[in-house]
C-alpha cells in the first residue's frame, strides 16, 4: 500500500518485545481478568518467539554447513541481519 513502511523484524526486535511482555507481567496493579489476559498474551508471544528463535538457529546451521561444505559465504542470512 502507498505510504506504508516496510517493517524489518530482527532478533533485537524480538528481544525488545519479550522484555516489554515481561514488564507488563511485572505490573503489580494487574489482577484478575486483566492478569489472565496478559498471561495468555505472554504465552502466545513466547510460543511464537520460540519458533522464531528455532528458525534462526536452523538458518544459522544451514549457513555454517554451506560454508564448511561449499565454500565460505561472508554474508549473513537476511533473517539474521541486524
Amino acid at each position: 500500500m502507498a505510504g506504508e513502511q516496510k517493517t524489518r523484524n530482527r532478533m533485537i526486535d524480538l528481544n525488545d518485545h519479550l522484555f516489554e511482555t515481561l514488564e507488563r507481567l511485572n505490573d503489580e496493579e494487574l489482577q484478575g481478568e486483566q492478569l489472565e489476559v496478559e498471561l495468555k498474551r505472554a504465552r502466545a508471544i513466547t510460543g511464537v518467539a520460540s519458533q522464531i528463535v528455532a528458525n534462526g538457529q536452523l538458518v544459522l546451521k544451514a549457513t555454517i554447513a554451506k560454508s564448511q561444505y561449499m565454500g565460505r559465504d561472508e554474508k549473513m542470512p537476511h533473517l539474521l541481519e541486524e
